[in-house]
């Protein structure tokens, strides 16, 4: 079984930066394709950025070129690093964890999951 809890998230102006961390627990991200989802008040769940397996990387639009996913070293912590944040970019972080999901982008393939961090970015 695998255990998830992010950490990272604050209150920061825009045009700042953060770093989130996903741990893993009870197994290593190995062989797992690992995404961050957000959610604001009101709004439904959407992708951010994921990494599959084999390494390859996806963002959403929006955060292209902001945004940067990766794994870390010890294949049991996943980073999502956030630069020049804008006050849309406020939401809750989710991090997600599945065996080859069947949509990549769709939260409902994801079988593990975080509790969330929340990324506040005042104007």
């Amino acid at each position: 079984q695998l255990q998830l809890v992010e950490s990272g998230g604050a209150l920061v102006q825009a045009g700042g930066s953060l770093r989130l961390s996903c741990v893993a627990s009870g197994q290593t991200f190995r062989n797992y394709d690992v995404a961050w989802f957000r959610q604001a008040p009101g709004d439904l769940r959407e992708f951010v950025a994921g990494t599959k397996w084999m390494d390859s990387s996806y963002y959403r639009n929006s955060v292209k070129g902001r945004f940067t996913i990766s794994r870390g070293n010890f294949e049991n912590t996943v980073y999502l690093q956030m630069n020049s944040l804008k006050p849309e970019d406020t939401a809750i972080y989710y991090c997600a964890a599945g065996d080859r999901p069947r949509q990549f982008d769709a939260g409902e393939y994801y079988a593990y999951w975080g509790q969330g961090t929340q990324v506040t970015i005042s104007s």
